[in-house]
């Protein structure tokens, strides 16, 4: 027999924007739920050094800052619970959710917190060497390179941005693009070609991250030429994967508005979705920044906007009365 859970909000996903989403929650006394999903913490568990995030003059582990938000969130008053969900029902509220393990969960709201994954290119190599010289954010990970040799893999607008955001560190950046032509805007285009410590290998695939060292750190990489054939190893000390990111919004599908990318509209200026009641924070409606700081920020503007809309709701029972 299945159980029923009920709350005033329920939050989907546990990373920087859903347990600071949780955080505000609780302290107004909304005694919400956070369904932890299927990767608990979020990306930041699979980030070793974090040198970035407000508040921490020493470099700190990700893993480390999300157990951190976790316990805060539970001290004012979050209840964490371990369950994936499998479907939802937002055609009128209060919402429902059904978690694979049976149970129902109901909301007067719902943040959705649920993020996006970084495309990679699915090498056993490149599993091994992620956060040993394996990047898929040069924003995150690039300072830890200065003065080094780095790659960006890939040839869109992403692409061409962090390549050229990694110029601020290294003065050897090469971008590997598969085909013989960016996809990138033009205008990326041109400040890259004008870039003089960028270099271009065009047709090239890489077919294995090569490591050297105790402990292993990424030395190079192994490169196809798509047309001829040809083999080629490439001198580097970190590599940037830039291909592309797929936000988790498979459950909403058909339920809410998403813009052309697969991301989750909201009004501009706020986290509202196209469905009143459920408000979006986070990569999940971020394209742009995709940084732990600005999903906390918006996870704090979607309890603040959930906060609201519970209130109004209170205000036109009562004057319903």
């Amino acid at each position: 027999m299945s159980d029923t859970v009920s709350s005033r909000m329920i939050v989907l996903g546990s990373g920087p924007a859903g347990l600071t989403a949780a955080i505000y929650a609780a302290r107004a006394g909304l005694q919400p739920i956070v369904i932890q999903g299927i990767q608990p913490g979020g990306q930041l568990t699979t980030t070793t050094d974090v040198e970035n995030y407000p508040g921490f003059r020493d470099v700190i582990q990700g893993p480390w800052l999300m157990e951190e938000m976790q316990a805060q969130a539970e001290h004012v008053g979050t209840r964490m619970v371990w369950d994936h969900i499998e479907s939802v029902d937002l055609s009128r509220p209060p919402f429902r959710l059904k978690g694979d393990s049976g149970t129902t969960y109901v909301a007067d709201t719902l943040v959705i917190a649920t993020g996006a994954q970084a495309k990679w290119l699915g090498l056993p190599s490149e599993e091994h060497m992620k956060g040993k010289g394996a990047s898929a954010c040069a924003t995150c990970d690039g300072f830890f390179y200065r003065g080094k040799k780095v790659a960006v893999i890939g040839g869109g607008n992403t692409a061409v941005e962090e390549a050229l955001y990694l110029t601020n560190h290294s003065q050897d950046v090469t971008l590997i693009h598969r085909r013989d032509s960016l996809r990138a805007e033009k205008i990326l285009q041109d400040r890259l070609f004008a870039n003089p410590h960028i270099k271009i290998i065009w047709n090239a695939e890489v077919e294995e991250f090569l490591a050297a060292g105790e402990p292993e750190t990424l030395v190079g990489l192994r490169l196809k030429d798509r047309v001829t054939g040809a083999a080629q190893e490439l001198s580097v000390d970190g590599a940037f994967v830039a291909i592309g990111h797929k936000p988790a919004t498979e459950l909403f599908q058909g339920k809410l508005a998403l813009d052309e990318d697969g991301y989750i509209a909201v009004d501009v200026g706020s986290t509202r979705t196209s469905v009143p009641g459920v408000f979006a924070c986070g990569d999940v409606m971020d394209k742009i920044y995709r940084q732990a700081v600005t999903a906390a920020g918006t996870g704090c503007m979607a309890a603040l906007d959930a906060e609201k809309y519970l209130a109004a709701q209170e205000y036109q029972a009562l004057a319903a009365e």
